[in-house]
């Protein structure tokens, strides 16, 4: 086998490592408890369906790339659409708009629809979730579909290079992954800038509150040493003078090429073919 076949077969060795060792810690991990049965009557949108006792569910964990919502829609109808399924939460705690949030597997399996669905590149792993288990568990499976370059890791529109001003305006309002490699990072007044370029008008940048720095730095970002580091950080694109992302959750910031651990004693990390970006 040549050199590049090797390195091919490798790397699909390391994907598929990625995938068996992800999925049953986030099972483990992102088991709550049990709150409620129901035949979902309709899916209204990619994470919104109602059950047939008139409940609206929403589903916790991931958010989804704006581009393929018809797509998402499609694929949750297949899954659930006329099925029994189970709701799992920490909280049953309808939203403002009046729907549960919850993690949902079909009855009788242990499989939540959300974990099946960022696997398959369906979706992104949400930076809300509060517990920090289920949290990393998510992130790895999301990892696992971005490394085998699955469904909308296939091409660009969830993933954007800081680098490319314009691609990220274009996802004005859009929840998106941004990677990029951090030009300075310092704190000005009440906010901290993790910034991707000098232009502060022009270029990307990410915003943390003062209240939000001990939050992230507590999920083990150390804010004022990121110069220079390769980051990714996940939310809604906001222009304020260039595109910027708001840091409302720890979960929002990760260093790429970092070690996460799932459980106690498994940790992932995300594989690059050595011959990317040559």
């Amino acid at each position: 086998m040549s050199r590049r076949g090797k390195r091919i077969a490798g790397f699909a060795i390391g994907i598929a490592l990625i995938i068996c060792t992800c999925v049953q810690p986030a099972l483990a991990a992102c088991a709550f408890a049990l709150q409620g049965d129901g035949r979902v009557s309709r899916v209204l949108d990619a994470k919104t369906f109602r059950l047939e006792d008139g409940r609206e569910v929403r589903l916790a964990g991931i958010e989804l790339a704006a581009d393929s919502t018809d797509r998402g829609k499609a694929m949750l109808v297949a899954r659930i659409e006329g099925r029994d399924v189970s709701l799992y939460g920490s909280d049953d705690t309808p939203d403002r708009y009046g729907r549960q949030p919850a993690f949902i597997a079909l009855k009788g399996s242990a499989t939540p629809i959300q974990l099946a669905m960022l696997t398959g590149g369906e979706a992104l792993a949400s930076p809300t979730v509060s517990d920090p288990a289920c949290s990393r568990a998510l992130l790895a499976a999301e990892a696992a579909a971005r490394a085998a370059r699955r469904g909308i890791w296939t091409g660009s529109a969830a993933l954007k290079n800081a680098e490319s001003t314009d691609d990220i305006l274009a996802r004005l309002g859009r929840f998106t992954a941004v990677e990029g490699t951090v030009s300075s990072a310092r704190l000005a007044g009440a906010t901290f800038y993790v910034n991707f370029g000098r232009r502060w008008t022009r270029d990307f940048a990410v915003t943390i509150s003062r209240r939000m720095i001990a939050s992230v730095e507590a999920a083990g970002i150390d804010l004022k040493s990121l110069k220079g580091k390769r980051i990714r950080v996940r939310g809604w694109i906001e222009k304020r003078g260039g595109p910027r992302i708001e840091i409302t959750h720890a979960g929002q910031l990760e260093l790429i090429g970092a070690a996460r651990t799932i459980s106690g004693d498994l940790a992932v990390r995300e594989l690059v073919p050595e011959d990317e970006g040559k």
